[in-house]
């Protein structure tokens, strides 16, 4: 007898708890097989295509396409063991054992063993909107009470409720949604199945909390992928890229005490360095690798604007590599790709980097590790055809420095007027790192680089 095995949407990183699913890539029926990718679904970071770790045939799939999900909501239900109408039974796989992708949520060993006896229950119809699980035997605990777990995922990816001493709640980040909101979960009534609270029930309390506290009532946000218009003008839902980049950029204005410097540099002798390099017939460098080569060198002088700020053991951290992030805009929104090792990548390794990483953007393919990571970032806005900007740091980093657009200005070069390449360079910085007088030692020597590129050289 087949057995389904409910997949949950795992965790795909860096504290990631909700994706929406834009794309199904199995339909109700399909067999599938071990880490068989099964629906892509985007997060605040990346586009993922998400495997299965088990082989069997699909019997339901949960949520459309365009809908968010919680980590640890359903996302499919396989039957184990059972072969689809026309499928052979080494299609449908039938066996149970793990997945050799790794996914944070679920593991690639075999599920654990449960021990219990097991009692069947009558089978129930699979629902049109394919939310209803087939019916298979139901395995209860020998002492007859629901099993618990820490994190109410297990090694495979089958979510069972957690029970949080007497108060039955799923997942995590139920918990912590309740936690953060100071939200008794002892007080709520869960609408799931035996009573188990769901991120809708302490949504709904918190709404409802809201209401009692406000003064007059105020309507609710629609809840769609498009603007709501309402009387007092158009609601956009903070989600997805937008949401994420707002909630760093304000926890970065609320906890980082930050300070701005900037200085002009003529920028003449680096775009003529850089023309008599690509000259040569070898790879073409950008003007973005030749200032993270800068950036990683005076880093190198300056390693206070490597680190971070550890407030709860009152420490800096000085990091040892430079994993370089650079903010490029795409059609999803600001995002930051990293350059892992940038202090350990000549001109022409950080060019070919830049250029792979920004095509990832550009056609939405980058993964949540090349995201993540970085502790340092160069922000070219002089692509916007702006000057100057006074950046804000990329939490939990220490700096940004920004690049304005390079434009011809009049300039006073060798004790004479003449026009020149003039680029306005910023340093937006942790004032707990370091004081002005850091920050401004490492502007005035990525200027230096700029100005006079044979600085650099002198100085590796």
């Amino acid at each position: 007898m087949a057995q389904v095995l409910e997949f949950r949407l795992p965790d795909l990183g860096e504290g990631l708890t909700e994706a929406e699913i834009v794309r199904w890539l199995v339909e109700v029926g399909d067999v599938v097989a071990v880490d068989q990718p099964v629906v892509e679904v985007e997060t605040a970071k990346a586009m993922v295509d998400v495997p299965c770790p088990y082989a069997g045939v699909v019997t339901a799939r949960f949520g459309e396409e365009g809908s968010e999900l919680p980590v640890g909501a359903p996302l499919i239900t396989v039957a184990v063991g059972a072969a689809a109408p026309g499928a052979s039974t080494a299609d449908s796989g039938g066996s149970a054992g793990g997945s050799g992708n790794v996914l944070v949520g679920y593991g690639t060993s075999e599920a654990p063993a449960r021990r219990g006896r097991v009692r069947p229950t009558p089978a129930v119809p699979a629902a049109a909107n394919g939310r209803s699980i087939a019916a298979e035997p139901v395995e209860e605990p020998d002492d007859g009470r629901r099993a618990q777990t820490a994190g109410g995922v297990d090694e495979s990816g089958v979510t069972a409720a957690v029970v949080d001493g007497p108060v039955p709640v799923i997942s995590p980040l139920v918990r912590r949604l309740a936690r953060e909101n100071g939200l008794d979960l002892k007080e709520l009534t869960g609408s799931g199945p035996d009573g188990l609270i769901l991120r809708a029930d302490v949504e709904y309390a918190l709404r409802a909390a809201a209401v009692q506290t406000r003064p007059a009532p105020v309507p609710a946000a629609t809840p769609a992928t498009a603007p709501a218009t309402t009387a007092g003008g158009t609601r956009v839902p903070l989600k997805g890229v937008r949401g994420a980049v707002a909630d760093k950029l304000s926890r970065s204005r609320t906890e980082i005490p930050d300070a701005t410097c900037w200085v002009d540099a003529d920028a003449t002798e680096l775009i003529r360095a850089r023309a008599a390099m690509n000259a040569t017939g070898a790879p073409k460098i950008s003007l973005l690798a030749l200032l993270a080569r800068i950036c990683t060198a005076a880093l190198a002088r300056f390693p206070e604007l490597n680190s971070t700020v550890d407030m709860a053991a009152r420490e800096i951290v000085r990091l040892d590599a430079v994993h370089l992030g650079f903010a490029a805009q795409t059609e999803r929104g600001l995002v930051v790709p990293v350059v892992k090792d940038a202090h350990a990548r000549d001109t022409e390794a950080l060019s070919a980097e830049f250029a792979r990483l920004t095509e990832a953007a550009r056609t939405g393919t980058l993964t949540p590790a090349e995201l993540t990571g970085g502790t340092f970032t160069l922000n070219n806005y002089g692509v916007f055809g702006v000057d100057g900007s006074t950046p804000i740091i990329n939490h939990p980093e220490a700096a940004m420095l920004g690049v304005g657009r390079i434009v011809p200005k009049p300039w006073v070069h060798e004790g004479e007027l003449a026009v020149r390449q003039v680029v306005q360079l910023s340093l937006t910085f942790d004032h707990r790192v370091c004081d002005g007088g850091t920050a401004g030692g490492f502007l005035r020597y990525v200027a230096d680089c700029v100005e006079q590129p044979a600085v650099l050289l002198r100085t590796l």
